[in-house]
């Protein structure tokens, strides 16, 4: 349960200012030129994924919605540019009343994508269509390399629990967003209580090193965490002897205490020490958390461990060696004038060093194989054949301004725990690869 559904009232920022400047100079430029009311068709993929990667995930949809409903000049705003000299009073007269009224359409969220998959579509006139490029960029950029980062923390760790705990090593606003992705890519919970506020998710937490080191004695600090949290609680037990520690832990808590935290060491040899001793002790049921700088080659060589959750910060929260999914925002379809009937031509960037682009309005569906196992990633302009339209990733997110898509954020998690399903198993293989399907291009009749 969040904010909204406690009642509560819920800031809503005004997201207009999450942009670069250069958004605003194109559109001050456009509306004198003429050409800002031209309908336009932008599209957000990505060239590449990261080095090694085999697929991508999508996360932050949720929060893009919110941005665009959000995307309003206030007067503290208009303030804000108008002192700075940013623009002119035409086109602060225009922010004003600035409404995004076009469609958006996109892969739901939790889908898995490949280079060239148009993952968001954003369709209106080009100057209510540029101005929301930094702030999708940004959320699906960040979001979506938490997610894939989670996503292989999730695979290698089997149905384990995961828990994300990184809100220490980033920006105390990246965190709360990097819990939702983590989410979304498996992870089943998080400590930073704002994430769990904001969106609902489950949070955990009980103590810390500093805790066993306030109290004179390890069994003094264990006797009060269990005299108010309960023996279900989870007990730090690395602060000085481990092997001491476990013993204290049971015998304060009895065979029925919740679970044992190990932050340091040897983790494979030390969790096998742990269990052996917590089933002699009798605490046979007593889960074996461990954390300590974990990602997924950590997790996956403690999959012979008797380890029951994993809790992960930096490696996660920075994507695991790559904090961003270089999403690219770009026009590929313009029409020749503002008449709303004027048709749209394909349009695209020709640079060479790979920034080359593939113009045109694109659809995109996943082909599968006899066995149901996605094969091809096939994107294409003009009509889709008949033999993919069931196999479509886009959906209506926006339309004509209104928010049309919104769900939970369980939909998204078991959506993407079904997409990774439907690839080939060597997508879950943690070895550097290139994608596991390829993205084929298909030029259609308009």
């Amino acid at each position: 349960m969040n904010a909204a559904d406690l009642g509560l009232p819920v800031a809503v920022p005004s997201t207009a200012l999450f942009t670069d400047q250069y958004e605003l100079t194109m559109l001050q430029a456009a509306l004198r030129g003429g050409t800002a009311d031209r309908r336009s068709v932008f599209e957000v993929f990505t060239r590449r994924l990261p080095e090694g990667r085999r697929y991508g995930v999508v996360a932050g949809t949720g929060r893009v919605l919110d941005a665009v409903e959000n995307f309003r000049f206030d007067p503290d705003v208009l303030g804000f540019l108008r002192e700075r000299g940013i623009v002119d009073e035409a086109t602060l007269a225009w922010l004003a009343e600035y409404r995004f009224s076009g469609d958006i359409w996109g892969y739901p969220e939790g889908e898995v994508y490949f280079p060239g998959s148009p993952v968001l579509r954003v369709e209106g006139t080009f100057a209510e269509c540029v101005l929301l490029e930094t702030v999708i960029l940004s959320i699906l950029n960040h979001d979506s390399a938490i997610a894939a980062a989670a996503s292989r923390m999730s695979a290698a760790a089997g149905g384990r629990g995961l828990i994300e705990m990184g809100a220490r090593r980033t920006h105390e606003l990246a965190a709360v967003a990097a819990a939702r992705a983590a989410y979304v890519g498996g992870f089943d919970s998080t400590s930073d209580l704002a994430a769990g506020f904001r969106y609902g998710l489950p949070t955990v937490g009980t103590s810390a090193h500093a805790f066993i080191l306030l109290h004179d004695t390890e069994r003094d600090a264990f006797r009060v965490q269990v005299d108010s949290l309960g023996r279900g609680t989870t007990l730090l037990v690395d602060t000085y002897d481990v092997a001491e520690a476990v013993r204290a832990a049971v015998e304060v808590a009895g065979p029925g205490l919740g679970a044992v935290r190990v932050d340091s060491g040897d983790l494979l040899l030390v969790a096998h020490r742990v269990r052996q001793q917590l089933d002699e002790l009798g605490a046979r049921d007593t889960r074996i958390v461990v954390t300590s700088d974990l990602d997924e080659y950590a997790i996956a060589s403690l999959a012979a461990a008797p380890v029951d959750a994993y809790g992960v910060g930096t490696q996660l929260v920075t994507g695991s060696g790559h904090p961003t999914c270089s999403m690219v925002y770009k026009l590929v379809a313009r029409a020749d004038s503002a008449d709303l009937a004027a048709p749209l031509r394909p349009v695209a960037k020709r640079s060479l060093g790979g920034k080359a682009s593939v113009g045109g309005r694109k659809w995109a569906a996943r082909r599968v194989d006899a066995d149901g196992v996605a094969e091809a990633e096939v994107v294409g302009t003009g009509t889709m054949p008949p033999e993919l339209v069931e196999r479509r990733l886009q959906a209506r997110l926006v339309k004509s301004g209104e928010v049309v898509a919104r769900e939970p954020l369980e939909a998204a998690r078991t959506r993407h725990i079904a997409a990774r399903a439907g690839l080939p198993l060597s997508a879950v293989q943690l070895s550097r690869g290139e994608p596991v399907i390829t993205t084929e291009y298909v030029a259609g009749a308009s």
